[in-house]
């Protein structure tokens, strides 16, 4: 009897159970972007970050090549997860260091076998992981390491900011517990109340700071608008969680 094809959607609730048996505390954050990729699976542990690409027995080598690329880029170890029908060919598809996890069903159920471990990426880039952090995750991470807190700059400076300190102020293994621990108690639901209300606080440094009246009248407008955006995003969170009740 042939064995049953397996698709990403199969693989996908069995494989975070897996995982968790196998890693212990972890978090799962799918279709994550990476440069000019989507990373299937992200999984956070309180040290690293792993990047799990899933070749089901549908799925076809065709963009592998450019998916490693951008997984190297970002994560510090990565994965694939893949079905029967490419578990003797998919190591000649990946770089050594790349660990390889297999699946098949097995009496109605799926069975997870780790056919090689990952190791360290050697590509990866401590400043590409810190890309993922939203801006203020990453003033989280200047007011843990006692870094000045840089409010009126963006993302790409204080990333660089960071990364000069490391390792000689920051010691790197430290960091990366950071990054895990931010990650972990990340709450997707208020992704943007938490953006617009660090951009509130911007606003009114950079009103603290500007004697130009026609300059401050412009920044107050841009409060104004921000909190008026606030308000209306509760509102509606209020009315959909009456319409619940």
């Amino acid at each position: 009897m042939p064995m049953k094809k397996l698709h990403d959607a199969d693989i996908r609730e069995p494989l975070f159970e897996f995982l968790e048996e196998e890693y212990g505390k972890v978090r799962i954050i799918e279709e994550k972007t990476m440069g000019k990729s989507r990373a299937d699976v992200v999984m956070v542990t309180e040290q690293a970050l792993y990047g799990i690409e899933i070749k089901s027995d549908a799925d076809t080598y065709a963009r592998l090549g450019s998916q490693v690329k951008d997984y190297d880029k970002y994560y510090d170890f990565n994965y694939a997860v893949v079905g029967t029908s490419h578990a003797q060919h998919i190591r000649e598809h990946l770089p050594e260091y790349w660990g390889v996890i297999t699946v098949e069903e097995v009496e109605g159920a799926l069975d997870f076998y780790i056919l090689r471990r990952p190791q360290q990426n050697p590509k990866h880039k401590i400043e590409r992981k810190l890309e993922i952090l939203w801006r203020p995750e990453l003033a989280m991470l200047q007011e843990w390491n006692r870094m000045p807190k840089y409010k009126e700059k963006g993302k790409a400076f204080v990333i660089k900011k960071l990364v000069e300190q490391v390792p000689g102020k920051i010691d790197l293994q430290r960091l990366n517990a950071q990054i895990s621990e931010i990650l972990f108690e990340r709450d997707y639901t208020l992704v943007a109340e938490t953006l617009k209300e660090y951009r509130k606080g911007e606003l009114q440094k950079k009103l603290e700071q500007e004697d130009d009246p026609t300059k401050r009248l412009e920044i107050m407008t841009q409060q104004a608008e921000l909190g008026r955006r606030i308000s209306q995003n509760g509102l509606r969170k209020k009315r959909r969680r009456r319409r619940r009740i």
